[in-house]
């Protein structure tokens, strides 16, 4: 599991989803406050970079896995959406995916939000 910091205040209140792509009787998860931007850090064990997927639309983040296994025919798919309280500068949100631990930073800036995909660097 992924430790991170408490989260700020500003998720004080806020129905933010949780328990991304674990075990549903696990830890939360809630994106943070660093600098003059949010981190969102999340388990995704089992998972191949290209089957993991981020968007960002209106203030939502929007992250969906999906694996397929042949051999045994099984499929798994997870899907969560956050919802972030503030602007987010669309063209500086990063996502980093190691070891099993999915990284998404997102930079507050100005009110424009739009919708687009983003690029995952990994493994």
């Amino acid at each position: 599991m992924v430790l991170r910091p408490t989260p700020s205040t500003w998720t004080q209140g806020l129905d933010v989803p949780s328990r991304l792509f674990c075990d549903r009787d696990s830890t939360d998860y809630e994106p943070y406050e660093e600098d003059d931007e949010f981190v969102l850090t999340i388990d995704v064990p089992g998972f191949e970079t290209d089957e993991i997927s981020l968007a960002w639309n209106d203030g939502v983040l929007n992250v969906a896995a999906e694996h397929v296994d042949d051999e045994r025919g099984r499929k798994k798919t997870d899907h969560r959406r956050f919802r972030f309280p503030e602007d987010v500068a669309e063209d500086e949100i990063g996502a980093q995916y190691t070891n099993g631990a999915l990284e998404t930073s997102l930079s507050t800036a100005d009110p424009s939000t739009r919708s687009t995909e983003i690029p995952l660097e990994g493994e």
